[in-house]
């Protein structure tokens, strides 16, 4: 059992909440390969430079090859001259890769309970529903003392709550199908809606007796 703040009706209480359904130890390799998944995953690999092929210039050869007491040159267009082409540049390519489903399912549920263990997820109600108010969200957060890097994750699709929030820095908005092992790392508290936290438990309730 585990200590969690629970905010409710302007007011901060603890519960004692049950975290075996997230594990009880932490596969790190396990984590480690999936956060390095996701952050490779988000790069855009779009970096490119010329070869001696694209550069502009001519192939005139610039000089006789001997008799000239200098260097043998064909073009401006070598590598070696300043403006010509690189040598293996880098192109355009897709670096995204994929883990298999129960690996990133296993290091979701590690990096959950990690925050369980450390203490840093919190429960909360009571946020905007129907016109965004980012004074209010913060207040929340403030009230549970998680206001300077946290991510909030909400049952489903929420507007209102992520248009709340999305102007806050460090603060992020996570649907809870969405939710991915980095994310989950990428702040420092996790801040669960209570119909999230029971969507949660009940997703991991059933691997609830592996040894993850």
């Amino acid at each position: 059992m585990v200590e969690v703040k629970v905010y409710k009706g302007g007011s901060v209480a603890t519960q004692d909440v049950d975290a075996g359904a997230f594990g009880a130890k932490v596969l790190g390799r396990t984590l480690k390969d999936a956060v390095v998944m996701y952050e490779a995953n988000q790069r855009q690999g779009t970096v490119r430079a010329k070869t001696r092929s694209q550069v502009r210039g001519g192939n005139t050869k610039l000089y006789p090859q001997k008799h000239t007491g200098r260097a043998r040159m064909g073009t401006t267009k070598s590598p070696i001259w300043r403006g010509g082409g690189r040598i293996h540049p880098p192109q355009p390519r897709d670096l995204s890769y994929s883990m298999p489903k129960k690996a990133r399912r296993v290091a979701l549920r590690n990096a959950i309970f990690t925050k369980f263990r450390d203490g840093e997820v919190g429960i909360a109600d009571g946020w905007p529903a129907d016109v965004p108010s980012t004074k209010s969200a913060i207040a929340i957060l403030s009230q549970l003392d998680m206001g300077r890097s946290v991510t909030v994750v909400t049952d489903g699709a929420d507007k209102t709550v992520y248009k709340s929030l999305r102007n806050v820095p460090l603060v992020d908005v996570a649907c809870l199908d969405d939710l991915n092992a980095r994310q989950v790392l990428l702040r420092r508290y996790l801040v669960l809606t209570p119909a999230a936290y029971e969507s949660l438990e009940k997703r991991f309730a059933q691997t609830a007796g592996d040894k993850a």
